[in-house]
C-alpha cells in the first residue's frame, strides 16, 4: 500500500504562501504582512510561519533581511532551480510563453545528451526504442513514450545535472506531450524521428544522432508554435 505521511504544519503553510505568491495575492516585489497577521491569514503559529517563510527564502521565493518587510523576489528574474520545478507543476503560476521557453532550452539539451547516451550506451538506447514502432496511435501513449526516451537518454548521459533538470518535469512533459500528440502530423514527425534515432543507435553514431535531434527539436518548436497560433 502506497502510504502518504501525513504534511508537517510548515509545509501546509509553505504551499499556501506559494499559492498566494503564484495567485498574484501577493504580488512580485510586494511585501508581506507582519508576522502575527500573516499567520491568522496562513492558519498556522507563529513559529510555523517562521519555518515556511525560512523555507522559501531558501529556494529565492522571498527575500527576508532583518529590519525590513519580507519582500516577494521577482521570481522570474531572481529564482533557481527550486522556482522552475515548482512553476512546472503549477500552470498557473506560468508565464504564457513558459512552455515555448521549455522547448526552446530542450533544442539547446536534448542534441548533447542524446550523443553522451549513444556513446556510452548506444545498445540500451536501442533496445528502447525497437518497439516505438508498434506505439499506439493515440497521444497518451505518445506522450508517455517521449517522456520515457528522454528521461532514459538523461540517465545514460555520464552529465547528472541533466538528470536534474530534467526530472522534475514529468507532469508537465506528459501534460503538454499530450497536447501535442493529439495532432496526427506531430505523431508522424516523431515517428519518423524514433526510427532514425534507432539507426544511429544501432551504428553508434553518436554525432549523427546529435544533428538528428537538434533538427527534430527545432521542427518540433515549430510544428508547437504553429499549433498554438491557430489555436488562438
Amino acid at each position: 500500500m502506497d502510504w502518504q505521511p501525513p504534511r508537517k504544519p510548515a509545509e501546509i503553510a509553505e504551499s499556501r504562501l506559494l499559492e498566494a505568491i503564484l495567485s498574484g495575492h501577493f504580488p512580485i516585489n510586494s511585501s508581506l504582512p507582519g508576522e502575527r497577521d500573516l499567520a491568522d491569514q496562513v492558519g498556522v503559529t507563529r513559529p510555523t510561519l517562521r519555518e515556511a517563510l525560512q523555507r522559501l527564502a531558501r529556494d529565492r521565493w522571498l527575500d527576508i533581511q532583518h529590519g525590513k518587510p519580507t519582500r516577494v523576489r521577482d521570481y522570474w528574474q531572481e529564482g533557481g532551480l527550486a522556482v522552475l520545478a515548482v512553476l512546472a507543476q503549477t500552470p498557473a503560476g506560468q508565464s504564457p510563453d513558459f512552455v515555448t521557453h521549455l522547448l526552446e532550452f530542450r533544442v539547446l539539451v536534448a542534441p548533447a545528451y542524446t550523443r553522451q547516451a549513444i556513446e556510452v550506451a548506444s545498445d540500451e538506447v536501442a533496445t528502447l526504442l525497437e518497439p516505438y514502432s508498434h506505439l499506439a496511435d493515440d497521444a497518451s501513449a505518445f506522450a508517455a513514450a517521449d517522456w520515457e526516451l528522454h528521461q532514459t537518454l538523461t540517465q545514460l548521459s555520464p552529465n547528472p545535472i541533466f538528470r536534474f533538470l530534467f526530472n522534475g518535469f514529468h507532469k508537465l512533459s506528459i501534460s503538454i506531450g499530450e497536447q501535442y500528440f493529439a495532432f496526427p502530423e506531430c505523431r508522424q514527425h516523431s515517428s519518423r524521428f524514433y526510427l532514425e534515432l534507432l539507426n544511429c543507435a544501432h551504428s553508434g553514431a553518436a554525432f549523427d544522432a546529435e544533428s538528428l535531434t537538434r533538427r527534430v527539436m527545432e521542427e518540433s518548436l515549430a510544428l508547437w508554435q504553429k499549433m498554438q497560433r491557430e489555436n488562438l
